[in-house]
């Protein structure tokens, strides 16, 4: 969703979709604005289903009060308003209700960015409003003396979240972390207990710039498997497996070369020529990709059969990776079959770290990992296998919280899981 190529009026009613289709907010909550270089507001309308919205129904409230629209401005005009005033390097604000996130705020709770690495680094610094009457003077001010100590996202006593980015892009990404973060430490909360990072490691590690490979047209096999990478990226994202920031995907191209997802790109409108081809050192001219570049490049040069691969952050399986949880596939035959092993590794990262954690995966006996306080890893035979593991790991993490309220599970017996190495091999 490039902010450079969008109106306004159709960035916001993007934007509003993907958080109404992810369950982010209903069809009367929330709102969504970007300021205009001379002061003037673009923001979604008062009492307009967010589920129906279109360009037509957004407003432009003009520096000297007008209104430039069909409908009424939402009624949390004032403090969009006052937020700019105090912070005019802010550009757009999304506010909305999802679940997790109001979950802290009527537990006047913040959540813990200090889990990840990534998430510390998008998401910014995080502070609380007081609760005030919605649409009041008041909560306009005691939202934007929030933001003005410097804080990108403040929690809303009874209320919800505002977010404010350098534009809606940068807001959205900031908010959907924030509440993909929110929704892991809920489930970490009933699970073990949660492991914080010391701020050492914290800092987001990017490798060296790459070199250069040199240019060269796109085979038929090429041009096929970009598509089939930017199929499943996009469905990663609709089943919360990816946001739009975290989660890379990769496949191999060669013995040293591979297509990788490129690092901080909107994974929901990556398109095949956003793709990355790399190696270990080098990548198409002008490209950037992902961070586990090298993590993957190492993937595949020990294990000559593996195609694909896969590091994402999906809630349950991060709530795994924040906590002191043992994580078990010897709960249904799919679990074990598909994962068998699954190792927690301490944590590790994914630039520095590269060539540890790629050793420890394998396609015959540890095809999945956990990582301690940065998510999981899979591996498989081509895209479609490794997909297919990315979503057995995120489906049994939930069914093992799903279970905690429930009782102690009971794992299959060893039997078994003997019986099935004989059929299965």
């Amino acid at each position: 969703m490039n902010p450079d190529r969008r109106h306004p009026r159709e960035q916001i009613v993007a934007t509003m979709r993907r958080i109404y289709r992810c369950q982010m907010t209903t069809s009367s909550g929330g709102n969504l604005s970007i300021r205009e270089p001379d002061g003037g507001i673009w923001i979604t309308p008062a009492r307009v289903d967010k589920g129906e919205l279109q360009p037509a129904d957004i407003v432009c409230m003009r520096p000297d009060g007008t209104n430039g629209g069909r409908h009424p401005p939402s009624s949390e005009l004032p403090f969009h308003r006052e937020i700019y005033r105090r912070r005019p390097d802010l550009k757009a604000i999304v506010h909305a209700h999802p679940g997790a996130l109001v979950a802290f705020s009527i537990c006047r709770l913040l959540p813990e960015i200090r889990v990840q690495p990534l998430t510390y680094a998008v998401c910014g610094r995080v502070a609380y409003a007081a609760y005030a009457c919605t649409g009041s003077e008041q909560l306009g001010r005691n939202i934007a003396e929030a933001f003005a100590t410097g804080a990108d996202c403040v929690m809303l006593e009874n209320h919800g979240v505002v977010v404010g980015g350098g534009d809606l892009l940068d807001a959205f990404q900031r908010f959907e972390t924030l509440e993909s973060v929110a929704q892991t430490l809920v489930r970490a909360a009933t699970i073990g207990e949660l492991q914080v990072l010391p701020a050492d490691r914290l800092v987001e590690r990017l490798p060296p710039d790459p070199g250069e490979l040199a240019p060269a047209g796109p085979t038929d096999f090429e041009k096929e498997l970009r598509a089939q990478i930017c199929r499943f990226v996009h469905r990663a994202c609709h089943r919360r497996l990816f946001t739009t920031t975290a989660g890379s995907f990769s496949a191999r191209l060669g013995a040293e070369q591979f297509l990788i997802t490129p690092r901080r790109q909107d994974r929901l409108e990556l398109e095949p020529p956003d793709l990355v081809r790399a190696t270990a050192e080098a990548c198409e001219p002008g490209k950037h990709p992902s961070r586990t570049a090298r993590l993957h490049a190492a993937i595949y040069r020990l294990n000559p059969e593996v195609g694909a691969v896969i590091n994402a952050q999906p809630a349950n399986a991060g709530a795994f990776c924040v906590t002191n949880a043992v994580f078990s596939t010897y709960t249904i035959p799919e679990s074990y079959l598909v994962l068998k092993q699954v190792v927690k590794l301490p944590h590790a990262c994914l630039v520095a770290d590269a060539d540890r954690i790629a050793a420890a995966v394998s396609l015959a006996g540890r095809p999945a990992l956990l990582i301690e306080n940065e998510g999981a890893l899979v591996i498989g035979k081509n895209v479609p296998d490794a997909f297919d593991r990315l979503e057995v790991l995120e489906a049994t993490a939930e069914a093992l919280v799903l279970s905690r309220p429930l009782g102690s599970v009971v794992p299959m017996s060893s039997s078994a899981i003997e019986e099935m190495r004989r059929v299965f091999g």
